[in-house]
């Protein structure tokens, strides 16, 4: 089971999806780049998505390669905030979408396609 990942982990992993395989060191610029980070706080959330399992950092050059995909980062924190919103009740998340004013008719019908392909 993956456990929570937290958004600077996220970012990390989305440059890692993005670049892979990618060195820890381009991790750093890309991340400095895009974040602001310094590179001592980027190799900090590499070495946490490391121990998580997320990332395999390898030599030489410290590539960085994920481990999972960004579909079952997804799945994980989906069923985390169902779980946590919604008391583990994918009827109840979808409720409350479809109780969301701001959906245009269109996404309504593209919610309705998907139901019926299941």
């Amino acid at each position: 089971m993956i456990q929570k990942i937290y958004d600077s982990e996220l970012k990390v992993m989305e440059l890692i999806w993005e670049h892979q395989p990618i060195s820890a060191k381009q991790v750093s610029v890309l991340a400095a780049e895009k974040y602001a980070w310094n590179v001592n706080t980027t190799y900090t959330v590499i070495k946490k998505t490391v121990a998580k399992g997320y990332v395999q950092r390898s030599e030489p050059g410290f590539m960085c390669t994920a481990l999972i995909t960004r579909e079952e980062a997804r799945r994980a924190e989906t069923q985390g905030l169902i779980n946590k919103l919604f008391g583990g009740s994918r009827k109840a998340l979808f409720s409350s979408l479809l109780e969301d004013e701001s959906l245009t008719q269109e996404e309504l019908e593209e919610l309705r396609q998907m139901i019926e392909k299941r």
